[in-house]
């Protein structure tokens, strides 16, 4: 084991503690130490957005940060999004009310980077969602379902 440093931040709303090595990616971190495998890994070099989070309230790729740098911040995965587990959010909703969503693997990344667009763009144009969205890679959906997802989305609080 490398060398190691005490964090503690916020994930969810829940206050964690941990012992982490410091070359430990905060998605190695969310996923495996705690469980919450919603932010999933694809590229690991920034690119394909499936393991953005909420760190502070904007999205920021979870794989390129590394878990010491969120010591004393707070982070919100995909799991956090939803009011209760029988409850989806609105965005959540929307994207399965308009077929936003395949085989699944992007969904979670778009629905992060779309939490933290429409809260300082509550009445996105669809350039402006393509624009925002371009750094989420998604194969399934050819990305037209994933913008009307959000159109009807838009102007409800997410």
């Amino acid at each position: 084991m490398g060398e190691t440093r005490k964090i503690a931040l916020t994930v969810n709303g829940e206050r964690y503690e941990h012992e982490v090595e410091v070359r430990l990616t905060l998605a190695d971190f969310l996923r495996h130490s705690l469980g919450l495998t919603g932010t999933h890994l694809g590229c690991e070099h920034g690119v394909c957005g499936a393991c953005t989070i909420l760190l502070d309230g904007l999205s920021a790729r979870s794989c390129l940060t590394l878990a010491v740098q969120a010591n004393g911040h707070s982070i919100t995965t995909v799991e956090g999004l939803a009011p209760g587990p029988d409850k989806l959010n609105p965005l959540q909703e929307a994207f399965r009310d308009n077929h936003g969503l395949q085989c699944g693997f992007c969904t979670p990344g778009m629905l992060m980077t779309v939490t933290a667009f429409l809260r300082e763009h509550p009445r996105p144009t669809d350039d402006e969602i393509r624009r925002e969205l371009s750094g989420n890679l998604c194969r399934c959906t050819g990305y037209q379902n994933i913008v009307r997802a959000v159109q009807a989305a838009a102007g409800v609080e997410v």
